[in-house]
């Protein structure tokens, strides 16, 4: 692993004060203000500050037409993502619409048969439709970039609306409508909803235009807001940014959660996680409810994980969750021996890592590759890309970079650099996704090292721990671990991580990996971990940490959770 340096936030003393005048507690208020909240209305988490939905280009039209399609009596057909995103995103759409009188299916592409979005083969699976051929197909978490699938549906007297959030080509389909924030011109002023945010929006929109119809009372019409929980899981697992707006829609979610009033296939994963809805955290969301509906994806089918959302029936949605839980255990299974693999074909290769590192295998499961990327990236801090062999032969790659590294950007300098070794690709800053001829692998590996090294004008990286500085002291206790717990963090708001010296008064390892303390500062002792961490520290050390709660026998406690240390050099 590569050694990180310590970084501390820049503080913003004027805005903490303003939110502290707002009866924000005062650590919150000092966090808030360092991740650029700068004023009250920005922490506000109540539906009435949701920016409104007219405010979204097409959406008025789009509900417009899905309110003509329901008074018809039309057949609507959403066309879903395989990811976490696209599976709430179709189980907001679905639930949304058939709560307002729509005849709607779904249908989900095969991660492994038709890839992704809405393409021509996915067309024809919607015109042998179980449910009939389809008048309208309603894209979610998808469709921005599927202008041969639009045309191929209107060809066949098929029409389109998409919902979507990715960000556009050049051209756009020919659509009736589309709805997406970050299309020219949205006026929108969060460009980071998620797939689910925008179907969410999209269904506030349709009630709205019912009630204008006067199928409803003005205040009438289905209650929107028990979707929030949906709108929480696929917003957190989508890893998008959570600026104000999203704050608000995963707040309103795990509020939900919290009160019990939840989708009986949500609470039949925290069941299956062993997690509990009533302390419910964007940490459950992230790390224990999505990856198991992503398992779904990347292992087999992602319509096992939108019914288990969809359907009302507990014990089917145990029965489903219990399912989606062993595909994850075998995802993780199938992922361990691949990152092995990959650590093993990296290190017997010379030289071993360049600006970026590449691994592929011919035998390695697509749907994997991206996690395997991932952990590879946090491994040696390098734009990573991991590769397996499609049935067709070409090679399927999934990417993850570093904050310095935008990879949509280096792959299209590649695909411009050495035009056709690309034969698609997409995604964002962070993560995105290719498809190359086999034969061009040696060529783009050299390709991707000089377009990191050229956009960038570096060739190695060194991660940065973010942290808050030192926690006060009287704000290091059990009771403020819960209320930062209880709070949304994720992308573009990172969770609180501090700053202090330590006197390490005890330390031993755990099940021969992790390292076990006791720590202290000036009168006060803490228990701490850090995970996957087996060297001894010095006696005096200088620790990133998490303040977190452990709870032994009934009793709750606070629990350093280590991100980092090394010695104390003032000592």
């Amino acid at each position: 692993m590569v050694a990180p340096t310590l970084s501390t936030r820049t503080p913003n003393p004027a805005a903490a004060r303003q939110l502290e005048a707002a009866g924000i507690h005062p650590l919150l208020s000092r966090l808030w203000a360092a991740r650029g909240v700068s004023s009250p209305a920005e922490a506000q988490q109540n539906w009435s500050a949701m920016i409104p939905p007219g405010q979204l280009t097409h959406v008025q039209h789009a509900a417009a037409l899905l309110a003509d399609a329901i008074q018809a009596h039309k057949r609507l057909l959403i066309v879903a993502d395989y990811d976490c995103d696209g599976a709430t995103a179709c189980a907001v759409g679905l639930r949304g619409l058939r709560s307002m009188g729509a005849i709607v299916d779904f249908l989900v592409p095969n991660r492994f048969e038709t890839g992704y979005g809405l393409s021509p083969a996915v067309v024809a699976l919607a015109v042998a439709h179980p449910a009939g051929k389809p008048d309208i197909l309603l894209t979610v978490d998808n469709g921005i970039a599927s202008l041969d699938g639009v045309d191929a549906a209107q060809a066949v007297g098929i029409d389109v609306i998409v919902t979507d959030h990715h960000l556009p080509g050049d051209t756009l389909p020919r659509a009736l409508a589309i709805v997406n924030p970050n299309q020219p011109g949205c006026g929108f002023p969060s460009k980071n909803l998620a797939g689910v945010g925008v179907i969410f929006y999209l269904m506030l929109a349709l009630r709205a235009e019912l009630r204008r119809r006067g199928v409803y009372a003005s205040d009438g019409g289905p209650r929107l807001d028990q979707l929030a929980d949906l709108v929480a899981l696929g917003t957190v697992a989508d890893v998008v940014k959570l600026d104000a707006n999203n704050r608000l829609l995963v707040t309103q979610g795990l509020q939900k959660m919290r009160s019990g009033r939840i989708q009986a296939g949500i609470r039949a994963l925290f069941a299956v996680a062993g997690r509990e809805p009533r302390q419910a955290s964007g940490f459950d969301l992230g790390f224990a409810l999505g990856p198991r509906i992503n398992a779904a994806g990347r292992l087999a089918d992602m319509s096992i994980g939108i019914e288990c959302l969809t359907t009302d029936d507990e014990s089917r949605a145990l029965q489903l969750a219990r399912q989606l839980d062993e595909m994850n255990q075998e995802r993780r299974g199938i992922e361990t021996t691949m990152r092995e693999e990959a650590l093993a074909a990296i290190a017997a290769t010379t030289p071993t890592i360049g600006a970026t590192v590449c691994v592929y295998h011919p035998d390695w499961h697509q749907g994997v590759v991206g996690l395997v990327a991932s952990r590879l990236k946090e491994t040696y801090w390098r734009p990573t890309l991991a590769f397996a062999r499609s049935d067709s032969g070409e090679l399927r790659g999934s990417g993850r970079s570093i904050p310095d590294v935008h990879l949509r950007d280096v792959l299209d300098l590649i695909s411009k650099r050495h035009p056709g070794i690309i034969l698609k690709f997409g995604g964002h800053a962070m993560a995105a996704g290719l498809t190359l001829r086999e034969d061009a692998y040696g060529q783009f590996i050299q390709g991707f090292d000089a377009a990191v090294t050229e956009l960038t004008g570096r060739s190695s990286f060194e991660p940065v721990i973010e942290t808050d500085g030192s926690l006060e002291t009287g704000y290091a206790n059990a009771e403020v671990a819960g209320l930062l717990q209880r709070q949304v963090w994720g992308a573009g708001f990172p969770a609180p991580v501090f700053r202090d010296t330590f006197y390490v008064r005890q330390q031993r390892l755990l099940k021969d990996k992790h390292l076990k303390l006791s720590l202290e500062r000036g009168h006060q002792r803490f228990d701490a971990i850090w995970f996957n961490h087996a060297e001894m520290l010095p006696e005096h050390v200088d620790v990133a940490y998490r303040l977190d709660q452990n709870t032994w026998n009934g009793i709750v406690s606070a629990q350093l959770i280590v991100e980092y240390a090394c010695a104390d050099l003032g000592q």
